[in-house]
């Protein structure tokens, strides 16, 4: 029987297998930022080990990093110390570092691609859920606990499970203003935010062939949130393209030999998934969040839907909760919700092709009164070529603030926060009761949504301008 592609990555890092323990998989690249290593690192001091290869480790600072003044002292002191201890653990541990001001910083979904880190066949492990995202270029990437991230800095290897296999086919073109964004959302409301537990989704069809490298890890950055450990698609011309002449990919006589290799990285045509779940592309339309988990999504076009409409009682219980907590009213038309906030930007749509967007919708038009419109790249690089393109003037003169990059009003541990009972319209990956700051209200949106929004005052489409 045929392999399919997350098996073929697996099987090519099984430094140990035996029956009735988890594989002992190697580790290619090890990401880090200040929130979940710390306690690692003074593992390994109290236990006198060193890290076993720093040259497979990077740490960025993102999390905690202020958007504002990137040249002064950060003001938040819990903020502060998380960074100190990075920069006090990797100068230790000799682990490379892009801390703030660097021109290689930003948020570590984002700067492991742009700099040739992340390939195709590896295995990629972050402090983080939504590594994933690396899952795009057809790479074996999941997040990890604290504890797993002392055991990689230790040996470059991790015990995990097998897991099973699905397959996410969506075949047809994506309708006009329907993004990859649009997709997943759909994708997560049709089988819930537990519906991955337990297995690596592989994205494939026509639609996902014809999106480009952005596109596709917005969609892999979200597997994490309908419960897949990992989601991935098979590398391709597209993916070739988009590694060439970076950084660290490999070059000449290496080059050819990774790309010999890369291309035996798909699913045979005898492989079988466990589980298979199809969509068909020309039926999406915009897509937002009503609710406090991303499934809990319907199209803009749509009403905000009564509890009693669902037919499981857990479902009816979460949607009541999520309509107190967001102050919406069932039979609400969703372009009928007026936004304070929209915020542009994270690991799911803070890279360049995520700003061209929002940057079309915006050109020659203005924020609403009232509305502020933070855009925050993704990394110092991505912020760079914005400007090398003139977006940052777009965007400022549409009255939206032009930030430094970071992970920002993604999630609460920074100054980039909702206040109580503000909403927003996020192109983030989570609209959790105070993920955005203790007592915000989140929908999440497109990069093209987002933008009409702060143009209309209210959640909206491009087309509705």
């Amino acid at each position: 029987m045929g392999r399919t592609l997350s098996e073929k990555v697996w099987a090519d890092h099984v430094v140990r297998s035996a029956d009735g323990e988890p594989d002992l998989l190697y580790i290619d690249l090890h990401l880090c930022h200040e929130v979940t290593s710390p306690q690692a690192y003074e593992g390994l001091r109290l236990a006198d080990r060193v890290v076993r290869r720093p040259d497979l480790t990077l740490a960025t600072e993102d999390h905690n990093t202020p958007t504002w003044d990137i040249d002064k002292p950060i003001a938040e002191p819990t903020s502060r110390k998380q960074i100190e201890a990075l920069r006090r653990n990797t100068a230790d541990f000799g682990v490379p570092i892009h801390s703030l001001g660097d021109k290689d910083q930003g948020v570590v979904h984002i700067i492991g691609p742009q700099l040739g880190l992340t390939q195709p066949g590896m295995t990629i492990v972050c402090g983080d859920s939504h590594t994933s995202t690396h899952g795009a270029f057809g790479a074996l990437a999941f997040g990890i606990g604290t504890s797993e991230v002392e055991h990689v800095l230790a040996t470059q290897t991790l015990q995990q499970a097998r897991l099973k296999t699905m397959a996410v086919t969506i075949d047809g073109v994506l309708p006009a203003g329907v993004t990859s964004k649009d997709l997943v959302l759909k994708l997560i409301s049709m089988v819930g935010t537990g519906g991955g537990a337990g297995y690596v989704a592989e994205y494939r069809g026509s639609t996902i062939d014809a999106m480009s490298m952005e596109a596709r890890m917005t969609i892999c950055n979200m597997s994490i949130e309908w419960g897949a450990k990992a989601g991935m698609i098979a590398p391709d011309e597209t993916t070739f393209a988009y590694l060439e002449g970076r950084p660290n990919a490999p070059q000449g006589a290496e080059w050819d030999a990774a790309l010999e290799y890369w291309r035996t990285l798909c699913t045979d045509d005898d492989a079988v998934f466990d589980r298979e779940v199809f969509i068909d592309a020309t039926l999406l339309t915009p897509f937002v969040t009503w609710g406090t988990n991303p499934g809990q999504g319907v199209g803009l076009g749509d009403k905000v839907p009564a509890p009693e409409s669902f037919n499981d009682e857990v479902a009816r219980n979460a949607a009541q909760r999520a309509l107190e907590y967001m102050d919406l009213r069932a039979g609400t038309p969703m372009r009928e919700i007026a936004i304070d906030t929209v915020f542009l930007g994270s690991c799911t749509n803070g890279r360049i092709e995520d700003l061209r967007q929002a940057a079309e919708v915006l050109r020659g038009r203005r924020v609403a009164d009232g509305l502020r419109m933070l855009v925050v790249p993704g990394s110092a690089r991505v912020r760079q070529q914005a400007m090398d393109e003139g977006l940052d003037r777009i965007f400022t003169d549409a009255g939206a603030e032009w930030r430094f990059a970071g992970c920002s009003m993604c999630l609460g541990m920074n100054p980039d926060q909702l206040a109580p009972g503000e909403r927003s319209a996020s192109t983030s990956n989570r609209n959790f009761e105070g993920r955005q700051g203790k007592g915000g209200r989140t929908h999440l949106v497109s990069p093209a949504v987002a933008a009409a929004t702060a143009v209309a005052g209210h959640l909206a489409a491009p087309a509705d301008l």
